[in-house]
């Protein structure tokens, strides 16, 4: 299951989390993004524009020093200098003013070989151009890198907090420059500096959806007047491109179906600066330890469990993760949202599907065993409690046998043809059957033209003796028009002896592991089948154990000690069942 979470699509887990952990809020209004928008662009020709333009924009913010904005972010890359040295010279005094002007800078980051002492190494994120604000500029204002790196799935969940700079430095990002400035401003404590990996990377925490920082504000309502300067007074403006030709746009942790504008980025990074919340992404090893460990519980709690059970554990489970992934990333720790719903979710398939494969075989086990045996009521039960109640191998039960054979069929056989011998005994055991089964019990065998039931097993039966009794009592008298028929169709007759008896015996499957039977053994059998062999046609004898759980439903004649059973010592009492109450019938 590990495993799985290391192969799964880190576009999918990453999907999950952030739509868990990154929902979009209001803004405090401390933070303003100014659009160099369509408007903008429609009013005063694509870019670049003149940076005159940009100089009266600052300067219009920045008209009364009393109500100025603590921090002007300028999301523009001012790289050498442009074709007016007038306008160059111009934005490099006016930005220097108020000395609350943040311009940007940006690193070109790719593959390098780098030479040692030791030898050559290939560098993966090396430093190979430097585009910094012109010189005058540079020196009057403060700067900070725009570098927006994306994920490999194309959304962008982290930001790069510094670049080191061959022969230059170390530059922070163009959101952190911008908010110690603001704090420098107000007079507020700079927060530390967030946790970072190896490649200087951090988390960010997204305050707001795209347009959460824009009010509608373009630049061009600056240059116009249109717009009152007090409303940025104290707080942080961004002015940065807000037009979809100006390809600053990325899908982000906070919105997957909308781009969000890199200005806006930046306004969501100071944010995060602002309220010193950075989560960390918990290392992938612990989180599969503990994926691992809730795996192995979700597998001990599905097992043998039906889906009623298994459902409500698999959605604890799941919300219990999730409830876990919210709980920890308010403490600053981020989660792999989708490992534990996704294991769990594979191992509640897969449980679902050995539990029904599980059945069907048991099925097929109790339809093997039974199914020729025992009235097809039972083998629903049987089939309902899933084979429960089978112990293969032999179980004790207090169970009632009987036993039933045809008088005079040696004799009968030797006068008939054996086609006509196998029809007479086809039509025996049919209807022998047919008893058996109209009150529920197992068929056992037939052993030549006798044939042996119990029952009480393999389930338990309410008044399994009387069903033991009645089932005899139908026997013997189909077996009257039974006998009318053959003496009609092949001038012969039959009639049957029955024996019944009630007591333990051994049931189960018994025998080699290459032919086993369902059957039934001990003395309670074998005295059953003494019984029916001393029986006359016509005619039911049953114990005197039988008798007692018959009561006062049965009229019986007591043969007393005239009937000695082989193996049996004296006194053992045979009685002849004359009727039996139909109306304890069971359904």
């Amino acid at each position: 299951m590990t495993a799985l979470m290391v192969l799964l699509p880190s576009s999918v887990d990453s999907a999950l989390s952030d739509t868990l952990l990154q929902p979009s809020g209001g803004t405090d209004g401390e933070i303003v993004v100014i659009g160099m928008d369509q408007r903008a662009l429609d009013a005063l020709g694509p870019m670049p524009w003149s940076r005159s333009v940009m100089a009266e924009a600052i300067g219009y913010l920045n008209a009364d020093p009393a109500s100025a904005p603590a921090a002007i972010g300028i999301d523009v890359l001012f790289v050498g200098e442009s074709g007016n040295p007038e306008a160059d010279e111009y934005l490099a005094e006016i930005a220097a003013l108020e000395e609350n002007v943040i311009v940007a800078s940006a690193a070109t980051i790719g593959n390098a070989l780098v030479q040692t002492e030791d030898g050559f190494y290939m560098e993966d994120r090396a430093v190979l151009a430097w585009d910094m604000p012109y010189p005058a500029l540079a020196d009057a204002v403060k700067s900070g890198h725009i570098n927006a790196n994306v994920d490999a799935d194309g959304v962008l969940r982290h930001c790069l907090l510094y670049v080191d700079v061959p022969d230059y430095g170390r530059e922070y990002s163009f959101a952190r420059a911008i908010y110690e400035r603001f704090c420098a401003a107000r007079g507020e404590t700079v927060n530390p500096l967030p946790p970072v990996t190896g490649d200087g990377f951090w988390y960010l925490p997204f305050s707001a959806g795209p347009g959460g920082y824009y009010d509608g504000v373009s630049v061009l309502d600056l240059l116009e007047g249109t717009v009152d300067p007090d409303y940025f007074s104290g707080k942080t403006v961004l002015i940065g491109p807000y037009a979809a030709g100006m390809l600053d746009n990325y899908i982000t942790s906070a919105d997957h179906a909308l781009e969000m504008y890199g200005v806006e980025i930046q306004a969501n990074a100071i944010d995060a600066f602002r309220a010193g919340f950075y989560p960390r992404e918990a290392a992938r090893l612990p989180q599969m330890a503990l994926v691992f460990f809730i795996s192995l519980l979700a597998l001990w709690l599905f097992r043998d469990r039906r889906l009623l059970i298994t459902l409500p554990i698999w959605a604890a489970l799941s919300a219990g993760w999730i409830g876990l992934c919210l709980l920890l990333y308010r403490r600053g720790w981020v989660l792999h949202a989708l490992w534990v719903p996704l294991a769990v979710s594979l191992l509640l398939i897969g449980s679902v599907a050995s539990n029904y494969i599980r059945a069907a075989r048991d099925r097929h086990r109790v339809v093997n065993t039974f199914g020729r045996y025992v009235d097809p009521a039972i083998m629903r039960q049987l089939l309902e409690k899933g084979g429960e109640e089978l112990e293969l191998g032999g179980k004790t039960y207090e169970i009632a046998v009987l036993f039933v054979d045809i008088r005079g069929f040696t004799t009968m056989s030797e006068s008939l043809s054996p086609a006509t011998v196998v029809e007479i005994i086809n039509m025996y055991l049919t209807l022998t059957t047919r008893c058996i089964m109209r009150y529920h019990g197992t068929l056992d065998k037939f052993v030549g033209d006798c044939t042996m039931a119990f029952w009480n097993a393999p389930l338990p039966q309410p008044d399994a003796v009387y069903l033991a009794c009645r089932a005899a009592m139908d026997m013997v008298e189909g077996s009257k028009a039974l006998g009318e028929e053959l003496l009609r169709r092949f001038g012969r007759t039959v009639s049957f002896g029955v024996g019944v008896h009630t007591g333990p015996a051994v049931v189960g499957n018994i025998g080699a592991p290459q032919r086993m039977d369902y059957t039934a053994i001990g003395d309670t059998v074998n005295t059953a089948a003494r019984l029916e062999s001393n029986a006359p046609a016509g005619t039911v004898y049953i114990s005197r154990a039988v008798a007692d759980a018959l009561g006062p439903r049965a009229r019986t004649t007591s043969l007393g000690g005239a009937i000695r059973l082989k193996g049996k010592a004296e006194g053992f009492e045979v009685l002849k069942l004359d009727h039996l109450d139909e109306s304890s019938i069971s359904s």
